[in-house]
């Protein structure tokens, strides 16, 4: 009895992490989760399109042209008789590589940008945020437009022109948590026993700025995934006949009064995607918000 005593007031309380409480968190917030499901479900679709879809991307049939969702067709077929889950399926490959590696690359400019502006100040600082304000003043979606128009359709050029005009946001955001984060006692330290800037920035004030950088690249994605179907609609992203959601709500509007299944199922997959991003992004946030911490 005195042995098992013993070796319970040995025992620690056992700590859990600050990740594992955020992970803990998120897993209450049921929303998140249903976020979270539709976003693996839809990355699996894009890894194992190949298996999944029954038909190819530009597999055409004139004889089997608007045939309305049925067993064989469970989204139907559009005017060149090509199926419509298949393509669907293959333009979700499409959708997430641009939604994340544009973001991505947005995240990573701006995050530089915005580090180096919040840690030095003064003319740095008024360089850097007076283009970003340049940047901020033009839509980001009229902004992609403009540079999609002069780089022409195309798959690169769709990622290029949507990650500029997503750098402002990430910039602004991680300026102002350097802006705090700088004057706090342990960077003093830090500068007190020589560090130098590159450390101080990489070591101390980037990870404390990763909670906001986080959530934004989440509702990041959801915008890039938005702005590419956008783009292709307009006949300035993904170039036909790549299954592109956008370029196939394009494609098929002239047919909407008569086959309106066309536009239908592509537009709920975008609404669906975006929707779950967002929720997920929605319980980030309130995961990784201090405030909210017991």
């Amino acid at each position: 009895m005195n042995a098992e005593k013993k070796k319970r007031g040995d025992e620690k309380p056992v700590k859990s992490s600050q990740w594992k409480d955020v992970c803990w968190r998120l897993w209450q917030n049921k929303a998140a989760m249903a976020g979270l499901f539709v976003l693996v479900l839809l990355i699996l679709c894009a890894i194992f399109a190949d298996v999944i879809a029954p038909y190819g991307i530009d597999d055409q049939d004139l004889s089997r042209r608007f045939i309305r969702p049925c067993k064989e067709f469970p989204m139907g077929t559009d005017n060149f008789g090509r199926d419509i889950f298949s393509r669907i399926i293959y333009g979700t490959r499409i959708s997430l590589r641009v939604g994340l590696f544009a973001t991505a690359i947005s995240a990573v400019a701006g995050t530089i940008l915005g580090a180096v502006s919040g840690y030095y100040g003064k003319t740095i600082d008024n360089v850097i945020m007076r283009v970003v304000d340049v940047m901020l003043a033009i839509p980001s979606i009229l902004l992609a437009i403009s540079i999609a128009a002069a780089l022409g359709p195309g798959l690169r050029n769709v990622m290029i022109a949507i990650s500029i005009g997503s750098i402002p946001s990430f910039a602004r955001m991680v300026r102002a948590s350097a802006l705090t984060v700088k004057e706090q006692e342990y960077i003093e330290a830090a500068r007190s026993i020589g560090a130098g800037d590159l450390r101080i920035i990489t070591r101390h004030i980037l990870p404390n700025c990763m909670a906001p950088i986080i959530v934004q690249a989440t509702m990041g994605v959801a915008g890039a995934i938005l702005s590419t179907s956008g783009l292709s609609f307009i006949g300035l992203g993904i170039s036909p006949p790549t299954p592109e959601w956008g370029a196939m709500l394009s494609a098929g509007r002239q047919y909407i009064r008569d086959a309106g299944y066309i536009v239908l199922f592509p537009g709920l997959v975008i609404m669906v995607t975006i929707l779950a991003i967002n929720l997920l992004g929605d319980g980030l946030r309130d995961a990784l918000d201090p405030r909210l911490k017991a």
